[in-house]
């Protein structure tokens, strides 16, 4: 089991950042900080499995017990397979909307008899050095994130939460909101509404949720706590660092404005 499995079945609220930026050395230095996972979005990059093993690379170089989960595109075993085989600490999967597409997604992490993965010396297996252990000890190791962004997976959260061998949901407030015909409207009491009705579901069925905000202000962060959810994702590397671009951009231009002083005689 992983650092990161083990925090979140513990319920100790882990705290990650999102990567959607393909190159290892921002997977290193961002996990030199205080974090408990990284994320490394393949859904919607451009990454390839290659980037994709140098970032996890990456990660391990760096001090500290940090562990990288990736975002694959779709649920499917393939795509799945190859991505476990690096040697990951776990998947988030999107749009996944029932219970059964959720037993799929577990049966593809999961070597014979329990699951259909593939057996094959591979990056996890050390390339082999320990095949036999690997293959023995996998099934129910890598942690196993169902994103809930869609009504139907909405309506269906506590029978995705309820299938053995998912160790968590996760609400996708962007999907979800536009599937709800409310896109964007994070304020609202009806969007509110929804998403708290996935963590009740999820909580329901003693599995933990988590979320993310690409906001990281204290209230921000608060207010997903005090909703309840388990764990958080806060900021996305390429939104921090135009924020932070920004944020130089204006303090020079304030610096500008300001009258020069006039130097003593």
């Amino acid at each position: 089991m992983t650092h990161l499995k083990d925090t979140i079945e513990s319920a100790d609220n882990p705290f990650g950042t999102w990567i959607s930026v393909g190159h290892p050395t921002i997977a290193e230095a961002t996990a030199q900080l205080d974090l408990d996972f990284v994320l490394v979005d393949m859904e919607h990059t451009t990454m390839d499995l290659e980037t994709v093993e140098s970032m996890a690379r990456g990660v391990d170089a760096a001090s500290g017990d940090t562990d990288m989960i990736v975002r694959v595109p779709w649920n499917d075993p393939v795509r799945l397979k190859r991505v476990i085989d690096i040697g990951v600490a776990g998947v988030m999967v999107p749009m996944i909307s029932s219970a059964e597409e959720a037993e799929e997604l577990v049966r593809s992490l999961r070597y014979p008899p329990d699951g259909i993965r593939g057996i094959a010396g591979s990056r996890a297996t050390r390339y082999g050095k320990n095949f036999e252990e690997y293959v023995t000890n996998a099934n129910g190791s890598i942690l196993t994130i169902a994103q809930i962004e869609t009504e139907q997976g909405m309506e269906n959260a506590r029978d995705i939460a309820a299938v053995e061998g998912i160790d968590s949901l996760f609400v996708g407030p962007a999907d979800l909101s536009g599937s709800l015909g409310m896109f964007a409207e994070w304020d609202s009491s009806e969007f509110d509404d929804a998403v708290q009705s996935i963590i009740d579901d999820s909580h329901a069925a003693d599995v933990p949720v988590g979320t993310l905000t690409t906001d990281i202000g204290a209230e921000a962060i608060e207010s997903r706590v005090d909703q309840g959810f388990d764990f958080l994702i806060a900021g996305k590397d390429v939104t921090l660092l135009m924020d932070s671009v920004e944020v130089a951009i204006d303090n020079y231009a304030e610096a500008l404005d300001k009258p020069v002083s006039a130097s003593d005689d």
